[in-house]
């Protein structure tokens, strides 16, 4: 649902598009983070769990903190229309992320 909605960011189509672009990206983005801190303890184990959970919402507020300035200072620099390329970006590292983790939490299981 983010690629989708990354894509009608991309799309030449107008306003409402891109509205659509970004609720669509949202709504992929919405389950993300709960689904994340719920599975926690079944893939690290209940022992670990707390201390993965608080480095995971750490990296979240840390995130949540420094996205915003980190793209706003591209807009200013470059253009804001490199906002679906950013988005792009974070997801394409959002993926590469998650398969990295894969063996770690195969290993733990």
């Amino acid at each position: 649902m983010i690629l989708g909605g990354v894509v009608c960011l991309l799309l030449p189509f107008g306003d409402i598009t891109a509205l659509l672009g970004l609720v669509i990206a949202g709504l992929g983005c919405a389950p993300i983070y709960p689904s994340v801190i719920h599975s926690t303890p079944a893939h690290f184990g209940a022992d670990k769990s707390q201390a993965v959970i608080g480095v995971q919402m750490a990296s979240a507020y840390v995130g949540t903190c420094l996205m915003p300035p980190v793209f706003g200072f591209l807009a200013n620099h470059i253009s804001v229309s490199l906002y679906p390329v950013f988005l792009l970006a974070l997801l394409v590292l959002m993926v590469v992320m998650h398969e990295r983790m894969l063996p770690i939490v195969k290993r733990n299981k």
